[in-house]
Parts: structure tokens; sequence; C-alpha cells
């Protein structure tokens, strides 16, 4: 087995706006971390592994990688953070409340119809250095 990676160097961040009900919340956080595993090409970066039981059954594709989960206080906060992450190039997904009404081509007709400056986050998903990652983040408080 080879030699995993200091565990502590990177990490997934989701910053979660406080605001929204936890049900809609853990939705928003399911699609965004899909998202970002899925979409972001760096599966290999974010280095999965497939744990075994005594019985042989596996339980696969769980990141090595530390995932926190913090809360901001409105989505201009989350705003900021997304901002962060285009400007420094550290791979993320978004997602907001036009995504949350109707069929896929209705949410995507809703968001490409609405302003940036005027859409309401409802979290980010982040994967990165945890050091480049505490410098925009580490002000925001775990989420409970």
């Amino acid at each position: 087995m080879a030699e995993l990676p200091n565990e502590n160097s990177k990490r997934f961040i989701a910053v979660i706006n406080k605001k929204v009900e936890p049900g809609r919340a853990m939705n928003a956080l399911g699609h965004m971390t899909a998202g970002l595993a899925g979409g972001s090409g760096k599966s290999d970066e974010m280095c999965f592994l497939q744990y075994e039981d005594k019985n042989g059954g596996t339980h696969p594709n769980i990141s090595h990688y530390p995932f926190i989960v913090l809360k901001a206080d409105n989505s201009n906060k989350i705003r900021t953070v997304r901002n962060e992450c285009l400007t420094r190039g550290i791979p993320f997904s978004d997602f907001t409340s036009t995504m949350t009404i109707g069929t896929s081509q209705e949410q995507q007709d809703a968001t490409r119809s609405t302003p940036e400056e005027e859409l309401e986050y409802l979290g980010i998903v982040m994967f990165g250095s945890t050091q480049e990652l505490r410098e925009f983040t580490g002000k925001f408080s775990l989420a409970h």
C-alpha cells in the first residue's frame, strides 16, 4: 500500500448559510459536494480511499482529507468566499436559491436570468491547501 500524504495538508471546506433550514442546507451540501468531486477533475488529488471491513465488505470512496463544515451569517459572506476561490483558482461548487425551484431546466433558467449580485447563496464547498483555505475561511465558526 502506498504511503498516504499528510492528511492535514489539504481539506474540503463547506460554508453554509446559517439562515437556511437544515433540510435545504443538507440538500445543498450534497449537490455541491457531488459537483465538486465529480466536476473538478481533481479526484486523484482528493485521495479517495476504499475501506474494507473484517468481513471483506467494501466501503468505497471516502476521502483521506478532512471535511470541515462552517457556517456563514448570510449570503454575502458566501459570495465573498466564492470570489476568493475565483481569484485564487481554487476548485469550488456553490448553490443558490435559484437551484431549488422546479425542474433542472427551470433552475438553470432562473439562475441565468438573475444577476450574480442578486443571487442568494445557500452554501459553497471547496477543496485545496489547508493553509490557503484558512486564510479566508478562518473567521467562520463550525456549523452544528
